[in-house]
């Protein structure tokens, strides 16, 4: 299996900001954050290409910045104006295909 640690999360007050990280223990050409909140999908929050473009869903555009380093296997996540609709188990895998999940790191933002 495929190693993957995402660590950072937190209780942040609305208004707050996170910066989560990742440490993978093989490299993907396109690597994204995902989050899942309770009793919702795994959804994609933000991706990252080798050349550096990202894509980003609407919900946290101007508010979240991913940003990697390829030849270390890892990424990170800046959360800026961080609101209770963020709260949710966050991952970091690969796109389009994922490998096995890590354990996530939460984040719980309280209003």
């Amino acid at each position: 299996q495929v190693q993957l640690v995402e660590s950072g999360g937190g209780l942040v007050q609305a208004g707050g900001s996170l910066r989560l990280s990742c440490e993978a223990s093989v490299r993907a050409n396109t690597i994204a954050w995902y989050r899942q909140a309770p009793g919702k999908q795994r959804e994609v929050v933000a991706s990252a290409g080798f050349t550096g473009l990202t894509t980003y869903v609407d919900s946290v555009k101007g508010r979240f910045t991913i940003s990697r380093d390829y030849a270390k296997n890892t990424a990170y996540l800046q959360m800026n104006s961080l609101k209770p609709e963020d709260t949710a188990v966050y991952y970091c895998n690969r796109i389009p295909s994922p490998w096995n999940w890590g354990q996530g790191t939460q984040v719980t933002v309280s209003s």
